[in-house]
């Protein structure tokens, strides 16, 4: 072998050298990769293997996506649910809506993956941990004519009113901005009180019990907007106008499946009016209001109104006031400031005549000619009434606030004197004793006075000298039941997380349709005819409460029991 055949020799030896270290390296290399991804792998199939369950629970139980991923919850599209191609297989986006290019290819982007709580976790380790269960409400998907169109046609809802900026800020109406320090926090707004159909409906959409399932549905809401279809042709309209929008919506209902499941019973609409709206007797175009909860279907329906009628399935829930708070410390911040506030009159009223209630001209009477009464005149060109400023610092003075009949029985008039504190007063049983009966306490006597409209017209009753007689003690006591009352008379803002420790009206009104279709459920299992829950009617709904003691004498009946 010469030198350069020794040279290459040598050369080739090398660089064999260095490829059999190099393929070692790989070679160990490679099976150190291995094992880690086996053991990767193994912790990935484990973790899917508990999570499965999981994960089918998510799905199945829209409720707890909102309820426990986020620590707050997620609003829904408009319609409030996803549409039944998607309930199985969309991940909705934490703003709670997809977006338009989304929507129209068919591929929707997946939310970032939460944490599962420990509600979840207990779930999947087999405790019945679910908190929704019997509180999950379908909201459905109703064509745009019954809702949103009448939304975009806002300004020809009302006759007299453009409906408009009533109904920006998701029914809330415009922003009221304080510069004098009277109002707490930013949850103050000009809401008009024809406008809770919206908020409740938006609302709706925080709930954290809402599901996709109809099968898990323990009720079913309809957001139609009621009160807004009827009020653009209550003056100038025939019947046939009128009942148009309700027997389009009953058609469409009645060939829903989730109808024939107790055939209406579990259904609830809100009416954003007063019940005796939309229920007219005659088809003579003269005669007041709509016929929807006289049609046969919607007589298995529960309505809930600002004012209840006689009829079993309508339920009294407050108007909106002014105060739609984002937080709770927002609603404990003004209770406090209520239990702080001097009061320089004794009594206030906030109204104006009526041509046909002589007891409205009487209690002016009685005002003007008191020195301890705030009237705030709400007569004919008079804007002061509709300066909730102006309201809210009229009440907020007062340790009594006059609350009689006006169109109806009830005022919205009574839900801003209980947010400021005030004690309301009534004349007629009608205006609250035989309304708001899941918000409102049992007996009347602990949040309010009652003294009769007969005694005023009979001139039998002096309001200033009555008043008067009401020991301090218990001007007190009813004060701080008042106060106590603010939280279940207001709705929380829409746009906000719910209230984290705090039931507004909107909770207790859900509750009480749940409680109330629960019971129905039950009666229908055994057998029972749940009829006199619904379309039977109550002649004696509006009667006076009897006292808390049968026989019991009290010399101040008139004022403070009733």
């Amino acid at each position: 072998m010469n030198k350069q055949q020794q040279l290459l020799f040598m050369e080739k030896s090398s660089v064999a050298g260095k490829c059999h270290k190099q393929l070692g390296f790989a070679l160990i290399t490679s099976f150190l990769s291995f094992f880690v991804l086996i053991l990767f792998n193994f912790s990935d199939l484990s973790a899917g293997r508990n999570n499965t369950r999981g994960i089918t629970f998510l799905i199945n139980n829209f409720g707890n996506v909102i309820f426990d991923q986020r620590p707050h919850s997620t609003s829904l599209p408009l319609n409030g649910t996803l549409n039944a191609t998607n309930s199985s297989t969309t991940t909705l986006p934490l703003n709670g809506t997809l977006n338009a290019q989304a929507q129209s290819s068919g591929r929707v982007t997946k939310a970032p993956v939460q944490p599962i709580s420990d509600e979840i976790e207990k779930k999947n380790a087999g405790f019945d941990s679910d908190s929704c269960s019997g509180r999950y409400v379908y909201v459905y998907d109703l064509p745009k004519r019954f809702n949103q169109d009448l939304l975009k046609n806002c300004h020809s809802l009302m006759k007299w009113t453009d409906m408009c900026p009533h109904l920006s800020n998701m029914g809330l109406g415009p922003k009221i901005h304080s510069s004098t320090g009277k109002l707490v926090g930013n949850g103050w707004f000009a809401t008009n009180q024809f406008s809770l159909g919206v908020i409740f409906h938006n609302r709706m959409k925080q709930y954290q019990c809402l599901t996709n399932d109809s099968s898990l549905a323990s009720a079913v809401f309809v957001p139609f907007y009621a009160g807004l279809d009827v009020g653009r042709y209550l003056w100038d309209c025939n019947t046939s106008v009128r009942d148009a929008s309700p027997l389009e919506l009953v058609k469409w209902l009645s060939r829903r499946p989730e109808w024939k499941t107790m055939w209406g019973r579990d259904h609830f609409i809100v009416g954003g009016r007063i019940g005796w709206d939309f229920r007219r007797k005659t088809d003579d175009d003269s005669d007041w209001g709509s016929k929807l909860m006289l049609l046969p279907e919607t007589k298995n329906m529960t309505m809930l109104s600002i004012e209840a009628s006689c009829w079993n399935n309508d339920h009294a829930i407050p108007y909106p006031t002014y105060f739609h708070p984002s937080k709770d410390s927002e609603v404990f911040e003004w209770q406090r400031r209520m239990r702080k506030r001097k009061r320089r009159h004794l009594f206030s009223f906030a109204g104006a005549p009526r041509p046909d209630l002589k007891i409205r001209d009487l209690i002016i009477d009685q005002c003007k000619s008191s020195s301890k009464c705030k009237l705030v005149g709400c007569y004919k060109g008079a804007i002061r009434c509709d300066d909730p400023l102006n309201v809210m610092e009229a009440f907020q003075g007062s340790v009594f606030c006059l609350q009689p009949p006006g169109d109806s029985y009830t005022r919205r008039s009574t839900f801003d004197s209980i947010l400021a504190g005030c004690i309301p007063v009534f004349f007629h049983p009608g205006s609250a004793y035989a309304q708001y009966l899941w918000h409102f306490p049992n007996d009347p006597s602990k949040y309010s006075v009652f003294i009769s409209e007969n005694d005023i017209k009979d001139k039998k009753a002096i309001i200033n000298k009555m008043l008067l007689r009401i020991p301090k003690h218990q001007v007190a006591a009813m004060r701080e039941e008042v106060i106590r009352l603010i939280p279940k008379v207001i709705y929380a803002d829409p746009r906000a997380p719910r209230l984290n420790t705090v039931e507004d009206a909107f909770d207790i009104a859900v509750k009480g349709v749940l409680d109330k279709v629960d019971k129905t459920r039950k009666d229908m299992k055994e057998g029972k005819d749940p009829g006199n829950a619904f379309w039977e009617i109550n002649p004696a709904k509006f009667d006076m409460p009897k006292l808390a003691k049968e026989g019991e004498k009290n010399t101040n009946r008139s004022i403070t029991s009733v």
